[in-house]
């Protein structure tokens, strides 16, 4: 079923300027599309969004970890930018700062998966089939939740993977339309012969039986794309320019040529740093500011479509709570999650802190898990389906909402 209008939607404030805001637009459609980024690799809770106010940080990362938000003997650009007096984010993030200003950005700490192995194909493997353990179901979260929902049309973009797979959350009984890009989406024909061959391609899947609708599904897609290209990009931002900024862009043109796509699926890798991680710069900054970059632009490019849309990233598990001897960090155990859209109650750090200090860390010495992943995507998905639908998307799992969700 369609889940009601959210609160009104956000467009950006022209008159800003070079600083533009995020702003409210309540004549705005609603619509329902949900946009999955996987930071592969297992990305840095901790210093993605730092406990500037647990001294237990500092001890565990004398190199690595990010200065005070009122560290004098820091650069502006080097220090924490403080959200609430506790938690702040790395530096490369400041593009995600207004949107949290305007409560478009929710963060859940401490997030994870019962899995301990510390392994990334493993953890990532359980992860995006919502399972526990390998007697969980096959399907993949996402999956289960498109089986679920009422389509909101017959599209076959109606789930689209950007890569040259569909992501395992994906793999299951919806098809999925894996994308490297629109523009390649084509036959490089001349209109004339490529209008010939598509009508001889109706012409021979027109039977009425699985290989016909098979068929026809094919042609749809061919046509949706084609329109898409013809009509250019449109988008006025500035994506980085990378395979995780053209994702973002074109799902925002999908978005707003409302072809029926309900979700996208996107990876942005690279985030094993066991080796020289960096701190407020280096390679794992690099990283932060290209994530950032793209959720900034990607928001603002939707305007008031945004009230309909909600984002998610995460990652299979954190990284361990001191440096190594590498000037990097270890397999860990809690993450972060972030939500971003127009129906989240943004503006606030989510969970419970467990702490970094002596006997509050988790097994050889990681962040402890309070808030289990599947919460956090369950409290999205309740918004969407109801919660009759929970059991078949997550099986046996009891949700406890977080309470990020309006």
């Amino acid at each position: 079923m369609k889940r009601p209008p959210l609160r009104s939607p956000i467009r950006p404030d022209a008159r800003q300027g070079a600083s533009v805001r995020y702003a409210f637009n309540p004549e705005g459609p609603a619509g329902d599309v949900l946009v999955v980024i996987f930071l592969r690799g297992a990305a840095d809770a901790l210093n993605m969004v730092v406990p500037s106010a647990d001294a237990a940080y500092y001890a565990l990362r004398p190199t690595l970890g990010i200065a005070r938000p009122d560290d004098s003997r820091a650069s502006a650009a080097e220090r924490v930018l403080d959200l609430d007096g506790f938690f702040g984010l790395h530096p490369a993030l400041a593009p995600l700062r207004r949107v949290w200003d305007e409560e478009l950005l929710a963060i859940v700490h401490a997030t994870g998966a019962p899995d301990e192995s510390r392994s990334h194909f493993l953890s990532m493997e359980l992860m995006e089939r919502g399972a526990t353990d390998s007697s969980g179901p096959a399907s993949g979260w996402l999956a289960r939740y498109l089986a679920r929902s009422l389509p909101s049309s017959a599209s076959p973009l109606r789930a689209v993977a950007w890569g040259d797979r569909p992501m395992r959350s994906l793999l299951g009984s919806v098809p999925v339309t894996t994308l490297q890009s629109i523009a390649d989406a084509h036959l490089g024909s001349e209109a004339a012969p490529l209008r010939a061959f598509q009508s001889a391609l109706d012409a021979l899947y027109r039977p009425i039986d699985s290989l016909g609708v098979a068929g026809q599904e094919v042609l749809r897609l061919m046509g949706s794309l084609e329109r898409l290209q013809g009509n250019g990009s449109r988008s006025p931002q500035a994506y980085p320019p990378t395979e995780y900024g053209r994702a973002l862009e074109q799902t925002a043109r999908l978005i707003h040529a409302e072809v029926g796509l309900e979700v996208a699926a996107l990876d942005l890798g690279g985030w094993d740093t066991h080796f020289a991680q960096g701190g407020s710069q280096g390679l794992m900054a690099g990283l932060l500011a290209e994530l950032a970059t793209g959720l900034s632009a990607f928001f603002l490019d939707l305007g008031p479509a945004a009230a309909g849309v909600t984002l998610i990233t995460m990652s299979e598990f954190g990284r361990r709570a001191y440096e190594n001897g590498s000037l990097g960090t270890d397999h860990g155990h809690g993450s972060c999650i972030f939500v971003l859209g127009g129906g989240v109650q943004g503006g606030r750090v989510y969970g419970r802190w467990p702490g970094l200090g002596e006997g509050q860390l988790f097994g050889p010495g990681d962040l402890a898990v309070t808030t289990d992943y599947r919460d956090v995507l369950a409290e999205i998905c309740q918004r969407r389906l109801g919660r009759s639908s929970l059991e078949e998307t997550f099986p046996g799992h009891d949700l406890k909402p977080v309470g990020m969700i309006a």
